[in-house]
């Protein structure tokens, strides 16, 4: 998701108009302005930043953890760089490191470059600047600081945001907890349920998923070309590479991969990918249930001053926030799927298969981040309409027949199903008639009264218990 590199990249700036208009993919076009959380996390600015860390912080590992004489006496001045380096990046760090990537041609060596520049400007001796990225393959770098962008975008953007919906959707299924709406199998009328009950289902699915998807854990390695550290036990066998890498990474917050080829092998991105797939499933569900409540008036939707729902129609409202989170949401399970599936696969100790799919991580998240914000709009919009619940209820006493004949059954009434069946399959029934037919029953009075009191309204069992029942997840965070 890269500006064109003559235009602004912050939107906002003089210019961004232009930004947007010619930029290849919405992402950093039309819907630029709701996605800066994710840039920045998921640029190649930040790809750079990260990878200048890593670089940094292996120096700063060597240096304390490994024993090495060399580096042994770096100055203050030097240690303040690295610091720096660390905690960046400096204002101009992107694009000296993409003035060097158009010399070497390689991303990696650039940041090499890059960070031996600063050092060696700090007062680092010519000996000391070898040990910067040091018995380090290029994807030594490049997994670890994917880990990083992984890990900041989930765990910064992606769940809270997902969590801020969760918490709308159990707040919604509380408050109509009581309200009782017409069930469709099939399409057809169906038993009755609550409002509320049916938002708490889609709670308990998203935050299963969600709480699968926060606790993967995010791994990392740094052991060489090949993943034996062949390069370090030739220059400093003494060295206890496994220790000093497992260090390395688990100091980071990551998991330590300890078997590799000259890349992780990539699994835990799949799964990660495969937890957005899955919560991406869960909300086109989501979207399109409420497409279709909105359709039959089960939701209203508020009226925003001045926006246009047709450009010919002018009574109209759609429910274009649910549309376009559908239509983005199977674009990120699409790509989140392709990625989970392709990334693990590396022919022999490596290809350069997963590159450009790795550069395109932030797109997949990107579809899936805008797709929740648009469901967050949505939500805000939507009220529910009682008076065409209800309405639908009352012209649909034929659900009843499901609690009528399972009482027959429980009093050994022969052939109760057919019985309701033929009285009520494929037509509509007024109350009187099926309380008629209710009153010719030999059953006990106390079940008989049950069932004469019975509503379609009333109907819905342990919904409203189900609903209200629904533990609430801990608070989203603001932002």
């Amino acid at each position: 998701m890269t500006p064109p590199p003559t235009a602004p990249t912050t939107p906002g700036r003089a210019g961004d108009a232009v930004t947007t208009l010619k930029a290849l993919s919405p992402l950093d076009g039309r819907y630029a302005s709701r996605l800066a959380g994710l840039r920045a996390a998921f640029s190649e600015e930040a790809l750079i930043r990260e990878r200048v860390r890593i670089e940094a912080r292996w120096f700063v590992h060597l240096k304390q953890h490994a024993g090495l004489p060399e580096l042994a006496r770096v100055t203050p001045a030097v240690e303040a760089a690295l610091a720096a380096l660390i905690a960046g990046p400096a204002a101009d760090e992107g694009e000296a490191v993409k003035a060097l990537e158009r010399t070497t041609n390689h991303d990696v060596k650039a940041v090499e470059y890059y960070v031996r520049g600063v050092l060696k400007n700090a007062g680092a001796t010519a000996a000391e600047l070898e040990f910067v990225h040091f018995a380090c393959t290029s994807e030594d770098i490049n997994n670890l600081a994917y880990a990083h962008m992984a890990k900041g975008a989930r765990d910064r953007e992606l769940v809270p945001a997902v969590r801020r919906i969760l918490a709308t959707l159990e707040a919604l299924a509380r408050e109509h907890a009581a309200l009782p709406m017409l069930s469709r199998t099939h399409g057809q009328a169906a038993s009755p349920t609550t409002l509320g009950k049916e938002l708490a289902n889609v709670a308990v699915r998203v935050r299963t998923q969600l709480d699968g998807f926060a606790a993967i854990p995010i791994l990392g390695k740094i052991n060489g070309a090949v993943g034996n550290w062949n390069a370090h036990v030739a220059a400093a066998p003494e060295i206890d590479w496994r220790e000093v890498s497992t260090a390395f990474v688990t100091a980071q917050g990551l998991g330590y991969s300890a078997y590799s080829t000259q890349i992780e092998c990539h699994d835990w991105i799949a799964e990660y990918l495969d937890a957005v797939a899955r919560l991406c499933v869960v909300l086109i569900d989501f979207c399109r249930d409420v497409w279709g409540y909105v359709s039959v008036g089960y939701f209203r939707q508020r009226v925003v001053a001045g926006e246009v729902g047709s450009s010919t129609m002018p009574h109209k409202v759609n429910p274009i926030d649910f549309e376009n989170a559908e239509g983005n949401l199977g674009i990120a399970e699409a790509l989140c799927a392709h990625f989970a599936r392709k990334l693990p696969i590396s022919r022999w100790q490596r290809d350069l298969t997963d590159s450009t799919v790795l550069r395109n991580l932030g797109v997949a998240l990107g579809h899936f981040a805008l797709a929740i914000d648009s469901i967050g709009r949505g939500l805000a919009r939507i009220e529910a309409d009682e008076a065409r619940l209800a309405a639908d209820l009352e012209a649909n006493w034929e659900v009843l027949g499901e609690a009528v004949q399972t009482v027959m059954r429980r009093y050994g009434i022969a052939d109760a199903y057919e019985q309701l069946k033929d009285l009520t399959r494929g037509r509509r029934l007024g109350p009187g008639e099926l309380r008629s037919f209710i009153a010719t029953l030999p059953i006990p009075e106390d079940a008989r009264a049950r069932l004469l009191a019975l509503t379609p309204q009333s109907y819905t069992g342990l919904a409203e218990t189900l609903a209200r029942g629904l533990t609430t997840s801990a608070p989203a965070p603001k932002g």
